[in-house]
């Protein structure tokens, strides 16, 4: 079976655009990723839309052409973006299309994400309670994180310094100005350990990419992104998950528990054909700093407690050993829930073209890695190779 190609990309900034709807950054998007593929909207032979709150993504066909294309919305948690292109890449893998369109928007409200109990099965009590804030959960399972393997308050810093470092150097970033770690570790406290520069913003922004079968990409003339593996997985027994009401009780408590993002990267590396040692670049989910330091683990690039050292040495910049979150992931870019997974892939295309500017990883890298992490524990992971 050949191998599926990203052949156009394009992005609106992202951040807070006042005037303008998420369907219309969903939509300066596509037509920016069919100027960069060099095709027309009546040349789309399906979609995928991925939205959390800002109205079906199927309806941008108002403004782009109604040409009939099939278009399918996906709503899937902070996966959305993920799973629009895990389908939209199946749906080339079958043989039934060419090419065809994986795109992700929002505009969210200012403030905390207002999810409802009985989106996930839960009772009302929960909500009631406050439990459906998720930056105490996100503090609680880095705290029991930290304690277990020797991660410092220090670190998440470093995490959240990089990200403002990296998101000056990157257009469509949010947050464009660098943090000093001191005024991160100084800032105010929203949930402990967690300052307030070190969780992500609820945002805006749309990102758009156009995917083709290797024979169409090879007739458009374009350089071959190979998109080596799409996976997108639910979360194992035991796992420790936002919204879970409990944690259950096991006989060994000593370690992490199973994640949907380990199941996904385990599945992604098997069907690329390659070992976490084989990327050059990577994009993980750094909804807060800790996620960051726990995704690398998850995702397979360090062991537990490693982190400490890795984040020391600066491993994780932009010139270091694995470059993670070159254009400064969540932290820098905010998240629009629909478009946020895309962004990561957007950003490795960039990557893996030469086309980073300030931000490029150096020494010409061929292979790139993203994952997504959403509620109630699902993952997504990408593997793009040039």
């Amino acid at each position: 079976m050949s191998d599926v190609c990203i052949v156009g990309v394009g992005i609106h900034p992202f951040g807070r655009t006042d005037g303008m709807s998420g369907v219309e950054q969903g939509v300066f998007a596509v037509r920016q990723a069919l100027g960069d593929a060099g095709i027309d909207w009546p040349q789309i032979q399906f979609a995928y839309g991925s939205s959390d709150a800002a109205g079906n993504p199927d309806t941008m066909v108002d403004r782009l052409g109604l040409t009939g294309v099939q278009f399918i919305n996906v709503r899937n948690g902070c996966a959305a973006g993920g799973s629009a292109l895990f389908s939209a890449q199946m749906a080339i893998k079958s043989g039934e299309f060419d090419i065809g369109l994986a795109v992700g928007f929002d505009k969210h409200p200012r403030g905390a994400f207002d999810a409802k109990p009985a989106e996930y099965n839960l009772p009302d009590w929960y909500g009631d309670a406050g439990y459906m804030v998720t930056t105490q959960f996100f503090a609680a399972k880095i705290m029991r994180y930290m304690s277990l393997f020797g991660i410092s308050r220090e670190t998440l810093g470093r995490v959240a310094e990089k990200a403002f470092r990296n998101g000056a150097k990157t257009p469509h970033a949010w947050r464009r100005q660098p943090v000093s770690i001191e005024e991160i570790l100084e800032a105010p406290m929203i949930s402990d350990p967690y300052s307030k520069y070190m969780f992500c913003s609820p945002g805006e922004g749309g990102v758009a990419l156009i995917l083709a079968s290797e024979k169409k990409a090879r007739e458009l003339g374009k350089p071959l992104i190979r998109l080596k593996a799409a996976t997108m997985r639910t979360r194992p027994p035991h796992s420790f998950e936002v919204f879970a009401p409990s944690i259950d009780v096991v006989e060994d408590d000593s370690g992490p528990r199973g994640t949907a993002s380990q199941i996904a990267s385990r599945d992604a590396f098997r069907l690329a054909g390659m070992e976490p040692g084989d990327i050059d670049v990577a994009q993980l989910q750094d909804t807060e700093a800790g996620a960051e330091i726990m995704h690398m683990a998850e995702n397979g690039f360090c062991a537990n407690g490693d982190q400490e050292q890795w984040l020391a040495e600066g491993r994780t910049e932009i010139g270091g050993a694995l470059p993670v979150n070159t254009d400064g992931g969540c932290l820098a870019c905010g998240e629009p829930i629909g478009a946020s997974g895309l962004r990561q892939v957007y950003e490795n295309v960039v990557q893996l073209r030469g086309d980073g500017g300030d931000r490029q990883v150096p020494g010409n890298p061929k292979t790139a890695y993203s994952h997504v992490y959403g509620a109630p524990g699902v993952s997504a992971v990408t593997i793009l190779e040039r």
